[in-house]
């Protein structure tokens, strides 16, 4: 499952890892794919993943998920 997500306030290289690293922790995650200049996040999992866990571990990164 592949799900998309907008983040803001990230700018470079370094912000993709450090937002990939911490929602490549969650449960079910197998791979994520920031991108900064378009604030896109690109997430593959095993399942659905609870949008409150994604926004604490963004959140956890520095940076914060746009909802809705």
């Amino acid at each position: 499952m592949i799900t998309e997500y907008a983040v803001t306030g990230m700018t470079c290289e370094h912000c993709e890892r450090s937002v990939g690293e911490e929602v490549g922790a969650l449960p079910g995650v197998t791979a994520v794919h920031a991108v900064a200049a378009t604030g896109v996040v690109r997430v593959t999992s095993d399942s659905p993943l609870a949008d409150d866990d994604v926004a604490a571990a963004i959140d956890e990164a520095g940076y914060e998920l746009v909802r809705g």
